[in-house]
């Protein structure tokens, strides 16, 4: 059981890239690409589409193709036997992670321009059995180059060779995976991103009914030599379901709440959790940082809505908060008022009035009031808005640096931490 390989989709469902599928027959990556083009073309939404789809063969018990969308990308995962699902989606988004360290960003024109980097990143990271080999970037880095505009030109010349000619020939040679040896920055320093993302239900009396959230620290270390760190949040007790990065010391967190850890060199994720207040139960649900009014009338062949959107922060202004309005099948158009400079704008493609507030200012309020048309004579728009926002500066947990501890080196670093949350919730009506 493993992997059968990679395939990588541009927006027209194209293959842009392909790993070799060594023992399997050559039709056997187009069976996956025809079955997701398929999916795609006959299903109403693209979200609709299951992540998972069965992939039958003749003669053959079949497989199944794991895709994933990133941009206009579509990356795909076939497998077979008994493999678990999540096992190839772990690997496309680790892949993907990849390809951003080494690209910046990923698209159809960048992974053109850069076909040699990709398929010894594929060969590298994946190996013939179908089993995730070197992930780490900080080991691929000396063993597949990152593009850079020397580099192409040499390439181009036919002496590749000149590109980096400091490369070091051991790329195992450090006895920490996840760490190069000899590393050296003149100022040492150390960022923690802290970022958020509350997930809720509310329901129409404006009592949320279910709310999660989900948080990730990702680093920027520039630390020099091999220093091992003691790292001592606030507020850790609250943070449960905790996933981390392998250099993460598993049995101090156990015991102390605790990130012990020898941290690689430059950008990573240091690790994953779910904000579990104690003082949560299942009827005293996480509140949500804004409140609804809304009044929704259906009519023949239309209907009108009226929305009130307040914010409850006190200090803190929301940005980027959109609204959404799935208005059911046959919607064919809007028209709105909204207020204080805020923009709306009605899809038809996907039949859903979205309401845009750049910034929505500490105890603000912003109303939004329209009506729709629809060639369904009784209308069934959704039940419930959709609100997505964000909050600079700011965390649910209120997780914070208390102690950074270095030990191994003589240095003192610079350490800085910054905060940043985000919302999806479902408000009901």
């Amino acid at each position: 059981m493993a992997i059968d390989g990679l395939i990588v989709l541009d927006s027209t469902g194209r293959p842009i890239v392909q790993s070799g599928f060594r023992g399997s027959p050559p039709a056997y990556p187009i069976f996956h690409i025809d079955a997701l083009n398929n999916a795609l073309a006959n299903a109403k939404r693209p979200e609709d589409v299951d992540p998972v789809l069965p992939v039958p063969h003749l003669n053959d018990p079949g497989s199944a193709c794991c895709h994933v969308k990133r941009g206009e990308l579509r990356f795909l995962c076939p497998i077979s036997g008994n493999l678990d699902p999540l096992y190839a989606f772990a690997f496309l988004q680790t892949f993907i992670d990849i390809l951003r360290e080494y690209f910046g960003t990923v698209s159809a024109d960048t992974l053109r321009e850069n076909f040699d980097v990709v398929y010894q990143l594929l060969e590298e990271t994946l190996d013939s059995g179908g089993h995730p080999s070197t992930t780490s970037t900080n080991t691929l880095r000396d063993i597949v180059l990152p593009p850079t505009l020397l580099q192409k030109m040499l390439n181009v010349a036919g002496v590749s060779g000149l590109a980096n000619p400091g490369t070091n020939t051991h790329p195992f040679a450090s006895p920490i995976p996840w760490r190069k040896v000899g590393v050296r920055y003149n100022n040492n320093e150390i960022y923690f991103d802290v970022s958020e993302t509350l997930e809720a239900i509310v329901n129409k009396n404006g009592t949320p009914a279910a709310s999660n959230v989900w948080g990730k620290i990702e680093s920027n270390c520039k630390l020099s030599g091999t220093p091992d760190l003691l790292l001592i949040l606030s507020n850790s007790a609250s943070l449960a379901d905790a996933s981390f990065h392998p250099c993460v010391r598993l049995h101090r967190w156990a015991r102390d709440k605790a990130l012990s850890f020898v941290p690689p060199d430059g950008r990573f994720k240091l690790m994953e959790y779910r904000y579990a207040p104690i003082s949560t139960t299942a009827q005293h649900q996480l509140s949500v940082p804004f409140a609804m009014r809304n009044t929704v009338n259906v009519e023949e062949f239309g209907g009108s809505f009226d929305v009130t959107f307040t914010s409850r922060l006190t200090t803190r202004a929301m940005e980027n908060v959109f609204v959404e309005l799935y208005l059911g099948e046959g919607a064919s158009s809007a028209s709105c008022m909204a207020s204080q400079n805020a923009s709306w704008s009605f899809d038809l493609k996907t039949m859903t009035v979205r309401w845009e507030m750049k910034n929505v200012p500490p105890s603000s309020s912003f109303n939004l009031h329209g009506s729709f048309t629809s060639t369904a004579k009784l209308p069934r728009p959704a039940r419930a808005f959709r609100v997505r926002f964000e909050i600079l500066q700011h965390s649910f947990s209120a997780v914070k640096i208390d102690q950074l501890k270095l030990t191994g080196e003589v240095y003192k670093p610079y350490k800085g931490m910054r905060g940043k949350s985000a919302g999806d919730v479902e408000w009901r009506w």
